[in-house]
């Protein structure tokens, strides 16, 4: 019976210790793996993740092109007067919509006016967008109900492309919008034609009359 005991009890401690044995393999395993995942996840976070510094002054690379300057060239053209510079201004190049919107104002408003009274329509529409009382785009501001006559069922009427007129009218509204030449409209928020008298102009203070548009603020 002592005997049976003895080998029983060696028996279990063979197995607790191949038992234990075992355990210490799998754990050893097992840290290997994760000091595997471990270097892993440390050369991600050295290499992409913890910030580098240096010395010496790091200058990053500006993008050459933007898409902010689409509407403007490399080099605006310079000229003593206002015709001059609407002749300087490249022809070419398609107009974004928030530009068409611009230079179809100018086009249906004033193509019949001077220069500056055409640059003023524009620089009316400009200020609206930028005013918190008027819709905050160009399309927003030609478009807003009752406020252009030639805007008709929400639509611009169709302009001829390859008239002289269109031409002007695209140039200027690139000279107002990249501001290029000062609008004696200033900060005009209103204009109308100097044979009607609309009731709102007596409590807007006039700022130019060209030709036949009078401009108020």
């Amino acid at each position: 019976m002592r005997k049976t005991y003895l080998a029983l009890a060696a028996s279990a401690v063979t197995l607790v210790a191949s038992f234990a044995g075992a355990e210490e393999t799998g754990s050893i395993a097992f840290a290997a793996e994760a000091d595997g995942e471990t270097t892993v996840s440390e050369t991600e976070l050295t290499d992409e993740v913890v910030p580098v510094f240096v010395e010496g002054e790091v200058v990053q690379e500006l993008p050459e092109e933007t898409e902010a300057t689409e509407e403007i060239p490399a080099e605006a053209p310079k000229a003593e007067s206002l015709h001059a510079l609407v002749s300087a201004m490249p022809a070419a190049g398609q107009l974004s919509e928030e530009m068409r919107c611009l230079a179809g104002a100018v086009y249906f408003e004033s193509r019949g006016e001077p220069l500056e009274g055409q640059l003023a329509v524009a620089q009316v529409v400009i200020n609206r967008s930028e005013s918190r009382q008027f819709p905050s785009s160009y399309c927003g501001v030609v478009y807003q109900r009752a406020q252009f006559s030639f805007v008709r069922g929400g639509k611009m009427p169709r302009i001829k492309q390859g008239s002289a007129a269109w031409k002007r009218a695209k140039a200027v509204a690139r000279i107002a919008h990249q501001g290029l030449w000062d609008s004696e409209a200033d900060d005009s928020l209103y204009f109308h034609a100097n044979y009607v008298r609309p009731s709102w102009a007596k409590r807007k203070v006039a700022r130019a009359t060209i030709k036949t548009h009078i401009f108020y603020r």
